[in-house]
């Protein structure tokens, strides 16, 4: 077992590793920006080393710093967390070159499921489902007319080195094909230099269904079932619930068999999750995050496992010691994520954090790294927190976080709990009945009134 290992990252998911590393006894190093040197994560670390200034690019990208970093505290693993660096093939080679241990996937795997063509190809021969569409990245806009006329519309272009809802565009009719492909192409390119796209039919009311795996270095692959998190906004996440109030347990059977099957078969290594889209009693792979997860606290509530421990284990060589049949789902869990936003207008509200009061009692976790007089910066992502609870029944989970979210103080800037109040009461909320489409729609509603 390692003896350091250093967080490449920050905010609460640097100090959730740090929990982890503490209760295994391992030292820790945390790197920090300028902007960073009074975070509860440099605080708490055994060791912290800055690496430069607060613009992500000169500081949480930075490679040769972290690496140097690394190198000068004796480091014998690093682990990215999410974002950032974490998904990027390229320094998990770097750190593995450099004789220390990446507590993540293979380089390889996080290549190939980092290009959505190639993932998509990969998963289709491993007998996964998809949504219907081209097979490969299209050459040309009349290609995607061909694609979308086979399929129907309406259709999703979507750029294959995409993310976070950038270079994704719907046509609805064959009338907007050419804006949907050029536009498109063009967010692609720009956001991410690389300018192929693909094309899948537009399913109208999905859900947003993940599951989450571990694989070790022995062939061994287990899921810990699956979370819904279909309420987003612009693509972007805003509440998680596992399981999902959705699935019968026959499907919940049958994709957790055919994903892990398909990993095994991949030889996948450590924690990662398959996104699908669900609807009608059909799951479509959509992508896979070759990493931790922001919600993965849900899972951890319902399977009662420490997914960054298993990850920690499985970079250090040691076999996952269970099956499929040992991991046991016992309950509900939701997760809210606080964000530092106006509630109506999403607008980014930094700055300084008067009071800060966590709620607390049987079956709430509140996952943070804010403090009274915590100066929260301008310059990288809103999410201030993350609270989850769990209880025997989904509408026990909901009254025990509805409870929770009444009792979180968080004084001297917004946030968006009071929407997540609304969501909790809404009555199709209560009873499980939306899609991925249903809180922008819910959103614009409360805009009117």
């Amino acid at each position: 077992m390692f003896s350091k290992i250093l967080i490449a990252n920050r905010g609460e998911i640097a100090l959730r590793i740090q929990r982890a590393c503490r209760e295994m006894g391992i030292k820790t190093v945390a790197v920090h920006s300028t902007a960073d040197a009074d975070a509860m994560h440099v605080r708490l670390a055994d060791e912290a080393v800055c690496i430069g200034p607060p613009s992500s690019r000169d500081s949480y990208l930075n490679v040769a710093a972290i690496l140097s970093a690394a190198t000068i505290t004796g480091a014998e693993a690093i682990h990215p967390g999410y974002g950032f660096l974490s998904e990027n093939a390229e320094f998990a080679e770097t750190v593995e070159e450099h004789g220390l241990a990446f507590i993540g996937p293979t380089a390889q795997h996080i290549r190939m499921m980092g290009d959505k063509i190639t993932a998509k190809t990969t998963m289709r021969e491993l007998g996964v489902p998809l949504v219907p569409g081209s097979d490969g990245a299209l050459p040309d806009l009349q290609s995607a007319r061909e694609v979308a006329e086979r399929v129907g519309y309406p259709v999703l272009i979507k750029a294959a080195a995409g993310g976070g809802g950038r270079g994704m565009k719907v046509a609805k009719t064959a009338d907007e094909i050419e804006e949907a492909w050029t536009v498109a192409r063009t967010e692609a390119r720009a956001a991410f230099g690389n300018d192929e796209v693909y094309l899948e039919k537009y399913l109208n009311r999905p859900r947003h269904i993940e599951l989450q795996i571990l694989g070790d270095a022995h062939g061994n692959v287990v899921h810990f079932g699956e979370r819904d998190c279909s309420l987003q906004r612009r693509h972007q996440k805003l509440l998680e619930e596992a399981g999902s109030p959705a699935l019968t347990d026959a499907e919940r059977e049958e994709i957790g068999r055919t994903s892990t099957e398909a990993l095994a078969r991949m030889g996948y290594r450590n924690a990662g999750t398959l996104e699908f889209l669900y609807q009608d009693g059909q799951f479509c792979f959509i992508e896979m995050n070759t990493r931790l997860q922001v919600e993965h606290p849900v899972t951890e509530m319902v399977c009662s496992v420490d997914l960054v421990r298993e990850q920690i284990r499985i970079a250090a060589g040691e076999k996952l010691g269970y099956t499929q049949k040992d991991i046991k789902m016992s309950g509900h869990a939701i997760e809210c994520r606080i964000n530092a936003e106006n509630p109506a207008t999403f607008a980014p509200s930094p700055g300084t954090v008067n009071v800060f009061h966590a709620p607390g009692g049987l079956g709430v976790r509140m996952d943070s790294a804010l403090y009274a007089g915590y100066r929260i910066p301008p310059y990288y992502d809103s999410m201030i927190a993350k609270l989850i609870v769990h209880a025997p029944t989904r509408q026990e989970a909901i009254a025990r976080m509805q409870r929770a979210l009444d009792e979180c103080v968080v004084d001297g800037v917004q946030t968006v709990i009071p929407l997540h109040r609304k969501i909790l009461a809404d009555p199709s909320f209560q009873k499980g009945d939306y899609t991925i489409h249903w809180l922008e729609n819910f959103v614009a509603e409360q805009t009117k009134s």
